[in-house]
């Protein structure tokens, strides 16, 4: 069996953002959130549901997943491979949009309801040690959450590092099949039971893929190698920009201290002989400077 990776933006998108396999992403943001029983969500409503892109729009497309569940809370959830900074930043920009996009010009306040975010990221930005981080606006002084209407969940994937058999979780599963599943030559006994975990393996099975899925998966596979030769090519010139300009700076300073050096020498000799103005007239050094050495 040969298996998608589902960190590819098409891969992701087909698993989380089919109307026929909502169950799926109903799981995974059960696992995420954490809800009590009485806040799990039963259905959702994806505000853009899985369709093959074209090559053309995928320069202008962010492939996310937006949905909603029966109380009209808004869900955001977005893969990133890449660490093209400022995440933390974008990730307020799209709940914040999804936020005020609810209330038509005019219309009560009342009517907002709560947006979650979702980042799983494939790099760390955080400094917790655990791979999920929940973030919420609470009161310093009271620590208390009274504004409620945002909430950020941060999964980084390097600090995942669980084995399949110390999987203790249904979120440990969905966060081990982002990482190995591109790895695995069969689907694990751990997921065979579960019918949500059975059917993303189908999807990301490539042989029942299209020649179009097919095409633009390998697409997005080759433009994410391409921007990532770019940045490492980036960097190593900013390094071997940064090595040249070290070496001549050192070298100009290595020549200022030794002209420095050698007014210091010259001074000391004439101590014996001459006033300290004269002594900083001849050798260039401060006044101050010749009274030290003397």
């Amino acid at each position: 069996m040969q298996f998608a990776d589902p960190k590819n933006d098409l891969a992701f998108k087909k698993i989380f953002g089919d109307e026929n396999h909502k169950h799926i992403l109903i799981s995974f943001l059960n696992s995420v959130l954490d809800f009590k029983e009485q806040q799990t969500i039963v259905d959702v409503s994806l505000a853009n549901p899985y369709q093959v892109p074209r090559i053309p729009e995928l320069k202008e497309t962010i492939l996310d997943i937006k949905a909603s569940n029966r109380n009209g809370e808004t869900f955001i959830v977005e893969m990133q491979k890449k660490d093209l900074g400022d995440f933390h930043k974008r990730s307020l920009y799209y709940t914040s949009k999804a936020y005020i996009s609810q209330l038509p010009k005019g219309r009560d306040y009342s009517l907002l309801k709560k947006v979650y975010f979702i980042g799983i990221l494939n790099f760390n930005i955080f400094e917790n040690k655990n791979y999920i981080s929940r973030h919420l606006i609470v009161n310093q002084e009271t620590n208390t959450q009274d504004l409620k209407d945002f909430e950020f969940s941060f999964i980084e994937l390097p600090k995942f590092r669980k084995s399949l058999d110390e999987l203790d979780s249904t979120l440990d599963k969905w966060i081990y099949f982002l990482q190995n599943a591109s790895d695995c030559t069969f689907v694990p006994e751990q997921y065979k039971q579960i019918q949500e975990f059975q059917e993303a393996f189908d999807i990301v099975m490539q042989t029942s893929w299209n020649a179009k899925e097919l095409e633009i998966y390998d697409y997005m596979s080759l433009k994410e190698f391409d921007e990532i030769n770019a940045l490492r090519t980036a960097e190593k010139k900013a390094i071997k920009k940064g090595i040249e300009q070290g070496i001549e700076q050192g070298i100009e300073q290595g020549i200022e201290q030794g002209i420095e050096q050698e007014k210091l020498n010259i001074a000391k000799n004439l101590l014996d002989v001459l006033d300290n103005e004269t002594i900083s007239l001849k050798t260039g050094l401060s006044i101050s400077s010749v009274q030290s050495l003397r």
